[in-house]
């Protein structure tokens, strides 16, 4: 399997939910908002035998040069977004959840992909409408043919991915195992994540 991260670059965000970019090389921690957080916006992709995987999708930014940010980072990566068969969610919070849909035709980014989505989850995001999620984008892709919903607590997505739900970042937040040939990968997403500098 090959593992690629897909940085939409560092942010600040605060109780407001709006993600403020925040440059590594030039701003300064102690200018960050009192009690906001400093973030690392990165999905992945995974590349096995059969799959192209995308794990979380971003936020999904417009770049400066008015390119979908996650397409770009594929594209830089030799991957074009129809190439992606699998799109796996961790959690539906909008800065992992963003990308879903591209942002110029409203359609779902990865239209030849099938997207794994804890039922829990969506109807939790849908039903609380909180600053965490964009429940617009939500219900365009609770619409899809291509979205496969899960219950269980812990189960199979496909042959050799598994997940389980920890609860532990966001209600019904869960992380994810693939396997594929003696190798193991886990994506935890925001159960385990620290940012040090």
């Amino acid at each position: 399997m090959k593992i690629i991260p897909l940085s939409e670059g560092a942010f600040t965000v605060d109780a407001s939910k709006k993600f403020i970019p925040f440059k590594l090389s030039e701003d300064e921690m102690a200018d960050r908002n009192r009690g906001s957080l400093l973030v690392e916006i990165q999905p992945f992709v995974v590349i096995t035998a059969d799959d192209i995987i995308l794990l979380d999708t971003g936020l999904g930014l417009i770049d400066d040069d008015g390119q979908f940010q996650l397409y770009k980072n594929l594209r830089d990566n030799g991957i074009n977004a129809t190439d992606v068969t699998q799109v796996i969610m961790s959690h539906l919070h909008k800065d992992h959840a963003g990308g879903l849909i591209n942002p110029y035709t409203r359609q779902l980014a990865f239209e030849n992909a099938t997207y794994h989505i804890q039922q829990q989850e969506l109807d939790y995001a849908l039903e609380i409408g909180s600053a965490s999620y964009n429940t617009d984008l939500l219900e365009l892709l609770q619409q899809s043919d291509n979205l496969v919903l899960t219950e269980a607590e812990t189960g199979f997505i496909a042959d050799g991915i598994s997940y389980e739900v920890t609860g532990a970042h966001s209600k019904f937040h869960r992380v994810i195992w693939l396997n594929e040939g003696g190798e193991t990968i886990f994506f935890g997403a925001d159960d385990a994540p620290s940012f040090h500098r």
